[in-house]
């Protein structure tokens, strides 16, 4: 079944697959945690707040500052959705329609910075959406669930096979009401890419940093801060 992916919803793009591959102590140990890819309050006891505009989410995003030194930030390449065939993961080929192709799960009011870091080119990559608790909950949720589903599968994405292996992690407690949180690989031919991705939904605030294992760590709290200071 073809199906249409919306990679942008989990941040990760054709870019990653250009990253160098990962060396073994690049992945931290969190790589070893017991699954356990979604955790906290449901969506429904949340308070609810008008959605933010992407303008006003833009000011909520990391800078190079807020970083450090060796950070730059990625210039914005137009989103899109790559028709892609997925073998082995029934669960992520059946979401489909609009779940898989963006459709309600694209979030409109978003706003997204990519950077690189240091001479490796490591990179790490931040997401901001607004939307209603129940509806990033619901969107954010089902697309995890799916991937973390199925350990192993492959895409094939141009033409090019992509094996794909997935990892629940224990997300990162005390952070947000909902948190999210897995580990990737990427494998072609002889090159792989490991990318951690954490999602935190704090009210009707979604965010997802996706990279090196170690950028995310190191950024991930002090994204939330700043993404939440006006909240």
């Amino acid at each position: 079944m073809r199906v249409r992916i919306a990679t942008t919803i989990l941040g990760i793009t054709a870019a990653l697959l250009a990253v160098p591959a990962c060396s073994p102590d690049s992945v931290s140990a969190t790589s070893d945690a017991p699954p356990s890819a979604h955790t906290g309050k449901q969506a429904d006891t949340a308070q609810q707040a008008a959605p933010l505009s992407s303008a006003a989410l833009e000011t909520r995003l990391l800078n190079e500052s807020d970083l450090g030194r060796g950070y730059l930030r990625k210039p914005e390449r137009p989103a899109q959705h790559d028709d892609v065939t997925v073998i082995g993961c029934p669960a992520l080929s059946e979401l489909g329609g609009d779940a898989a192709t963006g459709g309600t799960l694209s979030f409109p009011r978003k706003a997204k910075a990519n950077f690189t870091y240091g001479a490796s080119y490591s990179e790490v990559s931040e997401e901001l959406y607004s939307a209603s608790a129940a509806k990033l909950s619901n969107g954010i949720g089902r697309i995890f669930d799916a991937m973390t589903g199925c350990p192993t599968y492959q895409v094939l994405a141009g033409g090019t096979p992509i094996d794909m292996a997935s990892q629940k992690l224990t997300a990162p407690r005390g952070l947000g009401d909902e948190q999210w949180s897995q580990l990737l690989t990427f494998s072609t031919g002889d090159r792989s890419t490991v990318v951690k991705q954490t999602a935190i939904r704090t009210g009707g605030l979604l965010l997802i940093v996706s990279g090196s294992p170690a950028l995310v760590d190191r950024h991930l709290g002090k994204a939330l801060t700043k993404a939440t200071a006006a909240s």
